[in-house]
Order: C-alpha cells, then structure tokens, then sequence
C-alpha cells in the first residue's frame, strides 16, 4: 500500500465481510491487522484483500507465520 487510495481499498474490501470483528490498516506500515470470528476463515480476508490488486508479502494466523 503505497497511497491512501491503496490502503482505503482494503479498508472498504475489510469492512464488507461478515464476521470481521475489528481491523486496522496502516499505510504508514503498509499492513493490516484482521479481527475475526471464528467463522471467518484466513483464506477469505486473504483472498478478498488480494482482489484489490494489493500484493501480500506476508501474514500471520493467529499469531503463527502463514503461507499467502
């Protein structure tokens, strides 16, 4: 996320799925932070966070490394 542009399309695309207890995103990082129920699985948020056209270099699942 290299503008405000980039880093609102994720925060569009995060506020739009069900289940999502909290998030942030930070341009200032270039990360975002996902709060989500159980019923929310981690390839959803990614899957739907890598439809804007955003690269993921890395994430974490429930606090353990995860493959993106």
């Amino acid at each position: 996320m290299s503008c405000g542009g980039c880093s609102g399309a994720v925060d569009r695309v995060l506020k739009r799925i069900p289940g999502i207890e909290s998030y942030t995103v930070s341009l200032e990082t270039q990360t975002a932070d996902v709060y989500a129920g159980e019923d929310v699985s981690y390839e959803t948020v990614l899957e739907k966070i890598k439809k804007t056209g955003k690269t993921v270099v890395g994430a974490e699942r429930d606090g353990v490394a995860a493959p993106v």
